[in-house]
């Protein structure tokens, strides 16, 4: 009987460590014995994982993902093997790879680390804020905090935040180009959007009257892929920003923007979700670390 695990522990300290030898350290193995597993990997697979020369060690693409999934079924089986022996007492650690949009990390998570952190002191916490859409598998990540609707039926989700969109505009914009009172004056004004494939020219609203929705077309000199950049230049004065409120709501709260069209507002939601692979022995960590932001922010 083969010892897949182990082949695949081997794998992953060469990987980590970035040499055979170094691995064969941690592992108590000859950098020779080592190498021949990674050898008789290859060889079962069909395909070569590591690049060897003199001085480094470097994953071929289909090592990058042999790699990425044995660091979590390696994960797994530790943590299987804890819940086996602590039950639900089982203590949260090790290494917790997180992903977050540029704002929520920034206004919501980043002052809540020291917290976590305090309260589970067996956790590293590698923390990556970006606002673009990750593959969980690919990136190594153990959660992503994602805005927008769920599209991905195999990953678990649970709500942590949802805020009502407002128009936002620094008062220097405004005194320069006026307050619009209806939508239809946007035509007049400089509108910052995004560019993201999911995201649309289209500004919706509601009649105050009638209660119909509709949207109307904005333009303007600027698209941006992040939600703090088009926040950031919002604040400069650049334009009008149609961001989450959660994201504005210090600076609404001290001046520095100012929500415009609200009568009109559609109340349409941001959702943000914490997406994570599913299984039976979910890590405690992750567990540990939704529960802490569900509690903290939902």
């Amino acid at each position: 009987m083969d010892n897949r695990a182990g082949e695949m522990q081997v794998l992953v300290e060469v990987v980590e460590r970035g040499s055979f030898s170094a691995a064969g350290r941690r592992l108590g193995l000859s950098p020779s014995a080592v190498s021949k597993l990674v050898t008789r990997l290859e060889e079962r697979l069909g395909t070569r994982l590591l690049v060897r020369s003199t001085r480094v060690v470097t994953l071929t693409p289909e090592g990058e993902a042999y790699a990425a999934r044995a660091r979590r079924i390696l994960g797994e089986i530790d943590e299987a093997e804890r819940v086996v022996s602590a039950g639900a007492a089982a203590t949260p650690r090790g290494r917790l790879r997180v992903s977050a949009t540029v704002g929520f990390g920034e206004r919501c998570l980043v002052p809540l680390v020291p917290e976590f952190l305090g309260r589970y002191p067996q956790v590293q916490l590698d923390l990556s804020l970006t606002d673009e859409v990750i593959d969980l598998v690919a990136e190594r990540a153990d959660i992503a905090l994602r805005a927008g609707p769920m599209r991905d039926s195999t990953l678990m989700a649970r709500k942590v935040l949802e805020s009502r969109r407002v128009i936002v505009a620094a008062p220097s914009y405004l005194a320069r180009h006026g307050t619009p009172r209806t939508p239809q004056e946007l035509t007049t004004h400089n509108c910052l959007r995004f560019n993201f494939r999911r995201s649309m020219d289209d500004w919706p609203f509601r009649d105050p009257s009638s209660g119909e929705s509709y949207a109307l077309t904005v333009t303007g000199n600027l698209e941006g892929n992040s939600g703090a950049m088009v926040h950031r230049l919002a604040l400069d004065g650049l334009g009008l920003a149609r961001i989450a409120r959660y994201v504005a709501e210090a600076d609404i709260a001290a001046g520095r923007l100012v929500p415009v069209l609200e009568a009109f507002n559609a109340g349409d939601i941001e959702l943000l979700h914490a997406v994570f692979v599913g299984h039976d022995y979910l890590a405690a960590r992750i567990r540990a670390f939704v529960d802490f932001l569900s509690a903290r922010i939902g």
